[in-house]
C-alpha cells in the first residue's frame, strides 16, 4: 500500500518480478487483488504525511511494519516498500533490528555514473551523524559495491567542499581522519558533488542530511534536462529530424540515468534486507526493487556486512541505544 501509485502499480511490480527464483508476498488490506500472488493481510496503512515514530509505534498493523516483521520472523527474505521512507527506517529499527555493532543504519542508493555504477551512502537515514558513523557507512557501502555491483577492492571517497584533506566541516574533517587511517578501506580522499555522476569512485559517503540534498538536485536536474531536450527537439521540424538520427542514443542515456533501472536502495545495517523504493514508483521501478533485493539475498549482503563487523574493525564503535519494544 505505500507510494503514490499503490496499490495498482505495487501488484503489478510484484507480478512482472514474480520468476522461479523470486516468489513475491504482498502486503494489503483483506481482499486486495494480488493476481494470485499470497496476500498477508494488514488492517492499516501509514501515510506519507504521518510522523514516522509515532506512526510505527501506533500502527503495528499495519502493511509497512507487517512486511518488516514478515523478514523479523523468517517468513520472508526482504521487505520492499515504497511507502513513508521515515517509517520504513524506524520500522526496520523496531522489527527487524539494528545488526551488532552498526550505530546508525544507512540508505545506499545506485548513482548511474558515467564510468559505471556507484553508491552514495547515507542518501537519508540519519539527518544528523558522528565521523564514526561516516566510517562505518564506507564499510557497509564497499560490502554492497563487492556484492551487488561485482567491484573488487571499491574505492572510496568522501563527499566535501573541496578535494583537499582540510576542506570541509568539522563532521567531515574528522570522518575524513577516521577513513584515512582504516587499513580495511580503499580510501581515496575527498570528493565534490560535481564529479558524482562522471564516477567520481565506487562508494561516496556523506551524511545523510547531505546525502538527501544531493540525490534530489541530481534527480531533479537529470530530469529537467531530458525535459528540455525532448521540447528541443519537438520545437521545429530541423529538431525532429534531428531527434530521429539521435534516439537510440538518447534513449540509452534515458535508461542510464532512469532511477527506475535499480528501482530502489538498500536500507544497511539492520539484521535483515530492506529496500526502499520511490515514491512515486511504477510497475517496473518495484519490479526492479524486487530483484535488487533479491540480488541482495543470493550475495548475502547482510551478512557480508556482519563479517566486517566480527572482524573487529566496526565492534568497537560504541552504538546508540535501539528504540525501546
Amino acid at each position: 500500500m505505500g507510494g503514490d501509485r499503490a496499490p495498482d502499480e505495487i501488484v503489478a511490480g510484484a507480478l512482472e518480478a514474480a520468476s522461479s527464483g523470486i516468489t513475491p508476498v504482498l502486503v494489503g488490506p483483506p481482499g486486495l487483488d494480488t493476481g494470485g500472488l499470497e496476500l498477508v493481510e494488514a488492517a492499516t496503512v501509514i501515510a506519507m504525511d504521518e510522523k514516522p515514530g509515532e506512526a510505527v509505534r501506533g500502527k503495528r498493523d499495519s502493511s509497512l511494519v507487517v512486511s518488516c516483521r514478515l523478514v523479523h520472523e523468517g517468513r520472508a527474505d526482504a521487505a520492499v516498500s515504497a511507502g513513508n521512507t521515515g517509517a520504513m527506517l524506524a520500522a526496520g529499527l523496531l522489527e527487524i533490528r539494528r545488526l551488532r555493532g552498526v550505530n546508525r543504519p544507512a540508505i545506499a542508493v545506485v548513482l548511474p555514473a558515467k564510468k559505471g555504477p556507484s553508491v552514495l551512502i547515507d542518501s537519508g537515514a540519519n539527518a544528523d551523524g558522528r565521523a564514526e558513523h561516516l566510517r562505518q557507512f564506507a564499510h557497509m557501502g564497499s560490502v554492497f559495491a563487492e556484492e551487488i555491483l561485482q567491484v573488487r577492492n571499491p574505492e572510496v571517497r568522501l563527499l566535501s567542499i573541496g578535494e583537499e584533506p582540510e576542506k570541509g566541516n568539522q563532521l567531515t574533517l574528522e570522518a575524513h581522519r577516521l577513513l584515512a587511517e582504516d587499513d580495511d578501506l580503499n580510501f581515496k580522499g575527498n570528493t565534490e558533488s560535481r564529479d558524482l555522476l562522471e564516477g567520481a569512485a565506487d562508494v561516496i559517503v556523506c551524511d545523510g542530511f547531505t546525502g538527501n540534498v544531493v540525490l534530489k538536485a541530481l534527480e531533479g536536474t537529470i530530469r529537467s534536462v531530458l525535459a528540455a531536450l525532448r521540447e528541443e527537439i519537438k520545437a521545429s521540424k530541423r529538431g525532429t529530424l534531428g531527434g530521429l538520427l539521435i534516439r537510440p542514443a538518447a534513449r540509452a542515456l534515458r535508461d542510464r540515468l532512469d532511477p527506475d533501472t535499480y528501482g530502489g536502495a538498500y536500507l544497511l545495517g539492520l539484521r535483515g534486507l530492506a529496500v526502499i523504493a520511490h515514491g512515486n514508483s511504477g510497475r517496473r521501478a518495484i519490479a526492479n526493487a524486487i530483484r535488487l533485493a533479491a540480488r541482495g539475498v543470493e550475495n548475502d549482503v547482510v551478512g557480508r556486512v556482519q563479517e566486517r563487523l566480527e572482524t573487529g574493525v566496526l565492534a568497537s564503535a560504541r552504538s546508540d541505544p535501539e528504540p525501546a519494544r
